[in-house]
């Protein structure tokens, strides 16, 4: 979170003092994220179907293997950016984890 604005021009709150707009939401700000019922069930059908990419397997395979830093570097490489990656490493750990406790 960014701290407010003191009005001096030096310190570590520099800057001039502005009121925060209120923006509305876009429809990319809720893109990629389970917002329906719906929409959760016909990911977890596409899941079920498909199954999994065979470098989310392989990803799976290094999380067992407990080489998490490999996992999200792996994902990395794949995905395009760190923050996809670990969000998807998150995912396919959770993933992990439900088959453990079943």
């Amino acid at each position: 979170m960014v701290a407010t604005k003191s009005g001096i021009k030096y310190g570590a709150n520099a800057g001039f003092v502005t009121a925060r707009r209120e923006l509305k939401q876009r429809p990319s700000d809720r893109k990629g994220s389970a917002h329906s019922k719906h929409n959760t069930f016909v990911k977890d059908l596409i899941r079920e179907v498909a199954g999994f990419a065979p470098y989310e397997r392989r990803i799976m395979e290094l999380l067992k293997n407990s080489r998490d830093k490999r996992a999200r570097k792996l994902g990395k490489k794949r995905l395009g950016t760190l923050r996809r990656s670990k969000k998807k490493v998150d995912e396919l750990s959770n993933i992990l984890a439900a088959a453990r406790r079943h």
